[in-house]
C-alpha cells in the first residue's frame, strides 16, 4: 500500500462516510481563512497543502471544475505568499483597502465571463460530474473554480472583496457539495460562511482605519516614505504649498473615506 494510499479511504464521520483526503484538506481550509482573517503570512503555505489534499478528494468523485480549481489555487497561492511577503517588508504589515469601483467593474465581467467559458469547457470536455450532467450543475463546479481564482486575486491584491468572493463561492459549494456527496466539505463551507461574514466586518473596519477605501467615494492614495495622505482626484482642489513664513496649521491630513484607484 502506498504511502498515502490511505487518503482515497473513508471512514465514519457522525455517521457520513467521508474521504480523509476531504477531512484534512478542509480542516486546514478553515485554518486558512482564520489565518487570512488575522492577515497571516502562514495562510499561504497552509492553503497550498490543504489544496494537494482537496485536490486528491475531487479527483475520486470525478469533480473536475473543482480539481482544477485547487491546481489554480496552489499556483495563485505561491504568488499570494510572494505578494503578501513583499507587502509586510515594504509597508512593516499586511494594509488593506477597498477595491475601486473600475477595478469592481473588471471582477465582475471576469466572473461572469469566466464561469460560462471555462462551464463550456467541462461541458464539451465532459469533465464535470458524470457524460450529459445538466447545465446547472455544470456552471455551479465552473464558477466555484472561477470565484476561487478571484478570491486569490483579490486576497493577493488585499481587497476587502476578497471575503465577498469567497462568500459567492460558499453559497454554490454548500448545495453542490452535500449533492457530490462530499458531505464534510458541506459543513465546512457553512462553517467557511460564518467565518467569511466576521472576515468582512473585520477588513473593512481596518481599512476604514487606515483611511483607504471606501466603496462609495474615489480619491487617490499618495504614500511616500510611510506617511499616506488621501488627496481628491480633483486637482484644482489640493492646497497650495505654504511660504516659509506662513504659520502651519494644527494638521495637513485630509480626513475622510477614499479609494485607491
Amino acid at each position: 500500500m502506498s504511502a498515502f494510499e490511505w487518503l482515497n479511504e473513508q471512514f465514519s464521520f457522525f455517521g457520513l462516510a467521508v474521504y480523509w483526503s476531504d477531512f484534512l484538506g478542509n480542516i486546514l481550509a478553515l485554518a486558512t481563512v482564520w489565518l487570512a482573517l488575522k492577515r497571516s503570512l502562514v495562510a499561504w503555505p497552509v492553503q497550498i497543502l490543504g489544496s494537494v489534499l482537496l485536490l486528491i478528494a475531487s479527483l475520486n468523485v470525478d469533480l473536475g471544475g473543482n480539481a482544477a480549481r485547487q491546481i489554480v489555487i496552489i499556483a495563485s497561492a505561491s504568488w499570494g505568499w510572494a505578494t503578501w511577503r513583499r507587502s509586510r517588508e515594504k509597508e512593516g504589515t499586511i494594509n488593506v483597502r477597498w477595491a475601486s469601483w473600475r477595478e469592481r467593474s473588471v471582477l465582475l465581467v471576469a466572473m461572469v465571463a469566466g464561469t460560462f467559458a471555462f462551464g463550456a469547457l467541462l461541458k464539451s470536455t465532459e469533465a464535470s460530474f458524470y457524460p450529459g450532467a445538466p447545465w446547472w450543475m455544470v456552471l455551479a463546479d465552473a464558477w466555484i473554480f472561477v470565484g476561487s481564482i478571484l478570491a486569490m486575486y483579490t486576497q493577493a491584491r488585499r481587497y476587502v472583496e476578497f471575503w465577498f468572493a469567497w462568500l459567492a463561492v460558499d453559497l454554490v459549494g454548500v448545495p453542490l457539495a452535500i449533492h457530490s456527496e462530499l458531505y464534510f466539505s458541506g459543513i465546512v463551507y457553512a462553517i467557511f460562511f460564518v467565518m467569511v461574514l466576521i472576515g468582512i466586518r473585520d477588513w473593512a473596519s481596518r481599512s476604514k482605519e487606515q483611511e483607504i477605501a471606501s466603496p462609495l467615494e474615489s480619491a487617490v492614495v499618495l504614500e511616500s516614505r510611510g506617511e499616506s495622505a488621501v488627496v481628491p482626484e480633483n486637482r484644482d482642489d489640493i492646497p497650495k504649498a505654504r511660504g516659509p513664513q506662513e504659520p502651519r496649521p494644527e494638521t495637513d491630513a485630509v480626513s475622510g473615506p477614499g479609494a485607491a484607484g
